[in-house]
């Protein structure tokens, strides 16, 4: 975490059931820049942990499911949700999960669950909680949230999940996504 900075904390911000949660970092609205990240993956092919960042993806739409853990039973429905709804995007949109688990993790419980889109691991990242202003402070974890990014890297859409008991507005982030594609499409045609 930056200590330079003051960082907003939420008490109460996030729960689950009865236990109130410090959320810290500011919550990123809506046509603002999202703050760049690297994350970590496991790479498949070779075995080894890679790291990524926001660029790698640059030009896409982006939906970022963040989620507290793969051992929590509603991030697993959330994550083999977007699983599910990642195979109909439309060509230029693409899904990645979140989550502080470690690669290795992530990838075994991937190829339990027949899980292919990409799994993004924050836990050698401290600034990426705070920074989206998702950091549980209590547990150490990331909010139950999700982001969709448009192709200019601009937040298009934020969802802060308060009970993390509950999974996420799944249509309002896909139509955010449709919506996202669209404005592309138009604007490559414009620039022709």
């Amino acid at each position: 975490m930056n200590k330079s900075r003051e960082l907003e904390e939420r008490p109460a911000g996030a729960r689950s059931q009865q236990e109130h949660l410090t959320v810290v970092g500011s919550m990123l609205q809506s046509a603002m820049p999202v703050p760049d990240f690297t994350l970590d993956y496991l790479d498949l092919l070779d075995m080894s942990v890679h790291r990524t960042s926001l660029s790698d993806s640059a030009g896409m739409v982006r939906l970022l499911s963040v989620i507290n853990s793969l051992e929590k039973y509603t991030c697993q429905q959330q994550t083999l949700q977007w699983e599910r709804y990642s195979q109909q995007l439309p060509p230029g949109a693409c899904v990645f999960t979140v989550s502080m688990d470690l690669p290795y993790a992530q990838a075994l419980w991937q190829s339990k669950h027949e899980v292919i889109h990409q799994m993004l691991s924050a836990w050698r990242c401290n600034s990426f909680g705070p920074a989206y202003g998702i950091w549980l402070k209590e547990w150490h974890l990331l909010q139950r949230s999700v982001f969709v990014i448009d192709h200019r890297d601009c937040v298009a859409y934020a969802d802060y999940v308060v009970e993390q008991t509950q999974e996420p507005d799944y249509e309002m982030a896909l139509a955010a996504v449709n919506r996202c594609v669209r404005a592309q499409r138009m604007a490559y045609v414009k620039d022709e």
